[in-house]
């Protein structure tokens, strides 16, 4: 039997399933449903494929969220992937991920935000969409390094605010007469996975199950319900919009637009409604980009406080308020991947390419982490077991195989970058796994559809 580590403190039990499912949906409903459906229209041939691949993405978006389910309860730790992963398979493996986290997958996720608020920041002042993601990027890191960070307490405000614009955008929807289009041509082979790529990055946040495993009341009862009240809102909520996306515009007039939210509201209330929309989703851009950078340095600070070639990270400011150096090299390498992003000319859909690889990889080897951790700790409780074992977690690791090999093959030259610059780093990770001491305590990465 494996020497036991160390369980992470047990917190207050005080959610009920209906606050749970809430925060999940507060977690997951975000900036993605005003950018990725453009992006999945261009790869289907109907309009009843469009919607029963949204339809799809929800139900594997539940299967995700059981499985992390079970795991979050039998191992509770602050460390989330990072702990199942280097229970499961060792030390070097979750500093893989660690590294992966900081060069891939978080700054991938803060520049493919960065890409969203420019869109629609260009649509209030003119500019490249790459300028006004930089200029986001710098400011809101300069911010950081002064000490400013969003308060939790308006978290649920932004939330609120989030949901009243995808149903105000929907509701528009339905008060415009149905557009004809003319008949899309048919996608390319193997669209449909480079579709489901963009629409589980829309989903994205059923994983932050795992923190809510630990509070409510009653995990082995409640967790399911939670997550089948969140994940059934969540898609009803997503293929309310994209109905209404589809009676508005049609299906190539989807593909074709930018700023969907702007774009649809614009057809009812004129350019001014329009800006009221795009200045709206801006702010909720803002507020997931400022929050994204705040957990990115974080986690980048604790890998430089527990992994020796990374040390520089570890250093704060002078009065100990931020991350210095967390903040400053995240900045960098985000910025330097939203000059990529405008080169490629497809920005948003470059920093999806970049990040899917690398962290579809990893949910597989969550997935399966969940059958490692059973066989070689069968007498640890499991305060909740993902239902039809083994089937479900089969079912995910399946879907994680299936779309790491879409984001392969059907991505473009972002995903191999990704590829790259990952590989890249392994070395310097079993380089210094002899000079590291502590263990890593970090955060899962951003994929929260924002």
């Amino acid at each position: 039997m494996h020497k036991k580590r160390q369980e992470a403190p047990i917190l207050r039990k005080a959610l009920t399933p209906w606050q749970a499912g809430a925060v999940l949906i507060g977690i997951v409903v975000g900036i993605g449903i005003f950018k990725t459906p453009q992006v999945v229209a261009q790869n289907v041939a109907s309009d009843t494929a469009y919607l029963s691949l949204w339809i799809i993405g929800g139900l594997v978006t539940l299967i995700g969220a059981l499985c992390y389910a079970e795991l979050g309860t039998a191992h509770p730790h602050v460390g989330g992937e990072y702990h199942f992963l280097q229970t499961a398979y060792g030390q070097e493996l979750g500093f893989v991920f660690a590294w992966g986290r900081m060069a891939v997958m978080q700054s991938g996720s803060i520049a493919a935000v960065a890409f969203v608020y420019g869109d629609y920041a260009s649509f209030l002042v003119p500019a490249p969409p790459a300028v006004h993601a930089a200029i986001a990027v710098a400011c809101l890191s300069v911010l950081q390094l002064m000490g400013t960070e969003l308060g939790s307490r308006v978290q649920l405000a932004f939330t609120a605010a989030t949901v009243a614009i995808v149903l105000f955008v929907a509701l528009v929807g339905l008060a415009v007469a149905a557009q004809s289009a003319p008949v899309p041509t048919t996608p390319s082979s193997g669209a449909a996975g480079l579709a489901m790529v963009f629409i589980l990055l829309t989903y994205g946040g059923w994983s932050e199950a795992a923190y809510l495993s630990g509070e409510v009341r009653n995990a082995r009862r409640d967790i399911p319900r939670a997550l089948l009240f969140g994940t059934a809102i969540i898609t009803a909520l997503y293929l309310f919009a994209n109905a209404s996306y589809l009676r508005a515009f049609g299906l190539e007039g989807l593909r074709q637009s930018d700023v969907i939210a702007a774009d649809l509201v614009g057809l009812v209330l004129g350019e001014m409604g329009a800006s009221v929309v795009a200045g709206i989703v801006c702010v909720t851009s803002l507020s997931t980009l400022n929050a994204t950078i705040l957990t990115g340095a974080r986690s980048m600070f604790a890998l430089g406080r527990s992994f020796a070639p990374f040390a520089l990270l570890g250093r704060a400011s002078a009065g100990g308020n931020a991350p210095r150096n967390a903040i400053i090299v995240q900045a960098a390498i985000t910025l330097g991947l939203v000059v990529f992003g405008a080169l490629s000319r497809h920005g948003f859909q470059s920093m999806v390419e970049y990040t899917a690889p690398v962290f579809w990889a990893f949910m597989f080897l969550v997935g399966l982490s969940l059958f490692v951790l059973r066989w070689r700790d069968p007498a640890r409780p499991i305060p909740f077991r993902v239902p039809l074992y083994p089937v479900t977690p089969l079912l995910f690791c399946a879907t994680s195989l299936y779309l790491l090999y879409s984001s392969l093959v059907y991505t473009g030259l972002g995903a191999l970058i990704g590829v790259a610059i990952f590989l890249a780093g392994i070395p310097l990770v079993f380089y210094g796994r002899n000079t590291s001491g502590r263990i890593l305590q970090k955060q899962r990465p951003s994929q929260n559809g924002r």
